[in-house]
């Protein structure tokens, strides 16, 4: 979809949260129409003359991006063989759940369990993980040597990856993450519901009605994966209004309605404990799935843009494709699974040879501390080549 289309779909009648994401999708893609716009919903980049000349990729040096993870990610005792297996590891992860105080000392018992008092799939029990997973991974992925150019996260991924740029110092994040956790005791239950069509489309089939009860576009993850969120009854016919309607659609492990306009006030009541904290300029460029562009310093320090992202969509393969547009990387997701991951294989960066997507933790069924060590290896080898 061209940048000229987003424009054309910015005057017709629709939600305000509905309008919201097409200006944001719209702003984030670039104003030229069949470049960086048409890339990043299709997938597809314009050739440049080099790559229409050469016939093969070029190889050269892939600058490392990691990616982190965030809701939908999770699942029971996730990392907890890396835990068990790597020290450094382990001492980072404990160190968090320290700082966090009781919050944290409930946290870590629930998820090393196998019966734990809350289910992972808890904003309270999933929030803190995830963020903790995909900074101590990314933390010692840069200790070992593995160091990024760019960080992207995903929600409460894009708070972790603000602490290993440097906007927050570890101690405050464990505080931030302990008021998103309170924060979310006042969330209307709820859910997220990943469908597989274009997020045009879906608001389209959504309509006023839907989007009047509250239920949104709440994620764009690929062309063809747009996330709605939204409070769980409306939530529920929503998803049977799409199925009658021949689309197929899977529940995201969330019982909260993350980045949703129901979560604004949520949002407010973050923002106050995230104002207490002292934020800094970013040490790595944070690629920011809010807008799909580079945190700016005017925002690294604003605490409303690291808070309003509960109720605000992320834009995951709008900033995704426009970092792999820029130039070869190596995509390194630092969380569990492939939840972000599996979208960068589809991007022809990716396809065609130019850029690559290493993931370091498995799913449920893998072996954390093996497939951590392997990933490791492959890395190590990567950076020993793009610094002979």
């Amino acid at each position: 979809m061209t940048s000229a289309s987003f424009r054309l779909r910015q005057h017709r009648p629709a939600h305000h949260h509905g309008e919201r994401v097409i200006r944001q999708i719209g702003v984030a893609l670039g104003p030229c129409a069949g470049g960086a716009a048409s890339t990043a919903m299709s997938g597809r980049p314009a050739l440049r003359p080099a790559d229409s000349m050469a016939g093969v990729p070029v190889m050269a040096p892939r600058p490392f991006a990691f990616l982190l993870p965030g809701q939908g990610a999770q699942h029971p005792r996730m990392a907890v063989g890396l835990y068990e297996s790597e020290p450094d590891f382990a001492a980072i992860v404990d160190e968090f759940f320290e700082m966090m105080g009781p919050e944290g000392k409930e946290t870590r018992s629930d998820w090393l369990s196998e019966s734990p008092r809350l289910p992972v799939d808890s904003g309270r029990r999933a929030q803190p993980l995830l963020f903790v997973i995909g900074y101590a991974v990314g933390r010692l992925l840069c200790d070992r040597g593995v160091r990024p150019s760019v960080l992207l996260g995903h929600s409460v991924g894009e708070l972790a990856a603000a602490t290993l740029a440097g906007v927050f110092d570890l101690e405050a994040a464990a505080r931030i993450m302990s008021a998103r956790c309170r924060a979310l005791d006042a969330a209307p239950p709820g859910g997220l519901l990943a469908v597989a069509a274009p997020y045009g489309q879906v608001l389209d089939l959504l309509g006023a009605r839907c989007a009047a009860e509250g239920v949104a576009v709440g994620a764009v993850n690929a062309p063809r994966q747009t996330v709605l969120a939204g409070p769980a009854g409306e939530l529920a016919r929503v998803e049977k209004d799409l199925t009658a309607q021949g689309l197929t659609s899977r529940r995201v492990r969330a019982v909260e309605p993350f980045h949703s306009p129901v979560m604004d006030e949520v949002a407010r009541q973050f923002e106050k404990a995230v104002a207490r904290e002292s934020l800094g300029l970013p040490r790595i460029p944070v690629q920011s799935s809010r807008t799909a562009r580079p945190v700016g310093p005017e925002e690294a320090v604003d605490p409303a843009f690291w808070a309003r992202q509960l109720a605000e969509p992320v834009l995951f393969w709008p900033a995704l494709a426009n970092l792999l547009d820029e130039g070869p990387r190596t995509v390194v997701e630092t969380g569990p699974g492939r939840s972000l991951s599996a979208p960068a294989l589809r991007h022809a960066a990716v396809r065609e040879g130019r850029s690559e997507v290493v993931h370091v933790l498995p799913d449920e069924r893998g072996d954390a501390g093996r497939m951590w060590r392997e990933a490791l290896e492959r890395l190590l080898a990567m950076n020993a080549r793009t610094h002979r």
